[in-house]
């Protein structure tokens, strides 16, 4: 491995999820999901905008993978609809909506592009949630015979799969927070969502083993640094390190809660919701770990100046037992999103994971930047881009000379899409959409990370 190059077998790649790019909300047979739900309800996404039509990848899906090809690609991270396969939460499968992945991956192979399919990126069907959602633990059985239909009818061609994707926004953005869907605002429900997202992948996983598949989950993990030495704002870290990060690793890869979480989730009934044999469950072997990293997090246990309300990610606090904590910035540069830019976190996430918890394959399923872009004469410039994730790229090779077992990355995200509650108006992708002809342009970044897979190294 030269200084600029990755090890051989590196896996190049870009992810999306089927919400943000798929369309066709209502097209053979698809359920609601409670995106759909919550994206039409006022005030909830800006601009009132929603997911009905987004990239129309649905219809579009062969001139995007010809795009991934074009450009060098070697794999793509995408999302199955779980009421687009089974429109009710469970019970039929509807043939036609599997058909769409189907094709997706008959294309994908045709083209030598390897498929990592996650099985849930928030699209809850919205009939589940009426009956009570993740925080009910029917959900997570429900789940596993959705992800049993999926498996059969993708197994012979998808190897890779991931579970479940950023857990922590599920269950706490959704039902904490209130700030994605489905909306609500309650901290006892959001821990009991967090354990069945959880629970939903341990009784998931050995169903997608068979025909030699590989199985893991995507967290979303931040590395968590203190405003000062003062002692308030390390316990602030240890709080937010705990439900943020070790919450899902040590469940996933060891099989327990950390004690401190348990400690701080108990005002709200957290032990309560854990049975019998569950922890075994969702710590089951693990083939990979998805990593997604977008920034670092600077805690204070104080409310004085220049600090963020209560988190950069919502406009109340998702974080039960650490309402009380604020998110000072850290004065490095940020990004559209207001997140600070901090390729170093990724280095520290990484080699922490290799070195606390057990061996297991890493991939880097999410890391990327928004921006504003503008076309000019038909391009898009994206220098600010371009430089995330070189920096990123190179934490990533750092970590990997320093014996951390990571597989591959995959940028966030392939193009430009609905950007949850932010609607349209935060643009991530390597190539930019002009969503009201649907004309796809590859930005600078584009060229720049296809250039990097091609030659297994930063240009």
């Amino acid at each position: 491995m030269t200084t600029r190059g990755f090890p051989d077998g590196f896996t190049w790649g870009t992810a999306t999820s089927g919400y943000q790019i798929e369309g066709a909300v209502a097209a053979d047979g698809r359920g609601t999901s409670i995106w759909d739900t919550f994206a039409h309800t006022p005030g909830r996404v800006m601009n009132g905008e929603n997911g009905d039509v987004a990239n129309d990848h649905y219809h579009r899906y062969a001139e995007d993978v010809a795009l991934m090809a074009s450009l060098g690609l070697g794999a793509y991270r995408f999302s199955i609809s779980w009421p687009r396969v089974m429109p009710d939460g469970g019970g039929e499968v509807n043939q036609r909506g599997l058909d769409f992945y189907r094709r997706l991956v008959d294309a994908l192979l045709e083209e030598g592009i390897t498929p990592f399919a996650t099985l849930y990126h928030w699209d809850l069907p919205q009939k589940l949630e009426d009956a009570g959602g993740w925080p009910a633990r029917d959900t997570a059985y429900r789940f596993a015979e959705y992800a049993a239909a999926v498996h059969e009818a993708l197994g012979d061609r998808v190897k890779h799969w991931f579970t479940v994707n950023e857990p922590w926004c599920a269950a706490f953005l959704g039902y904490a927070s209130g700030d994605h869907a489905p909306g609500l605002r309650s901290p006892e429900l959001s821990v009991r969502a967090a354990h069945h997202l959880l629970l939903a992948h341990g009784l998931a996983a050995p169903l997608l083993r068979g025909g030699g598949g590989l199985a893991g989950a995507a967290p979303n993990l931040y590395a968590v640094s203190p405003a000062s030495d003062d002692e308030a704002d390390l316990d602030a870290v240890r709080r937010i390190d705990g439900l943020q990060n070790r919450f899902f690793l040590d469940a996933l890869l060891r099989g327990s809660y950390p004690a401190d979480v348990l400690q701080d989730l108990a005002p709200f009934g957290f032990q309560e919701v854990i049975q019998d044999g569950d922890m075994e469950l969702i710590g089951g072997p693990l083939d990979h770990l998805g990593v997604n990293y977008y920034s670092r997090h600077t805690v204070s246990a104080s409310s004085d100046g220049g600090l963020v309300a209560t988190s950069p990610f919502a406009s109340a606090s998702p974080w039960p037992g650490a309402s009380h904590v604020s998110f000072v910035h850290g004065g490095r540069p940020v990004t559209d999103m207001g997140w600070e830019v901090d390729p170093g976190g990724l280095h520290e996430i990484l080699t922490w994971v290799a070195k606390e918890y057990p061996s297991v394959p890493l991939y880097i399923t999410e890391n990327g930047a928004a921006y504003v872009d503008t076309v000019v004469d038909g391009a898009v410039d994206d220098p600010e881009r371009v430089a995330y994730i070189e920096a990123h790229l190179a934490a990533c090779r750092d970590a990997i000379a320093d014996g951390v077992p990571l597989k591959g990355y995959f940028a966030w995200s392939l193009m430009d899409n609905f950007e949850w509650g932010w609607g349209y108006g935060k643009r991530f992708g390597l190539v930019h959409v002009d969503y009201e002809t649907q004309k796809r342009t590859p930005k600078s970044s584009a060229l720049w990370y296809g250039r990097a897979a091609r030659q297994n190294g930063l240009p």
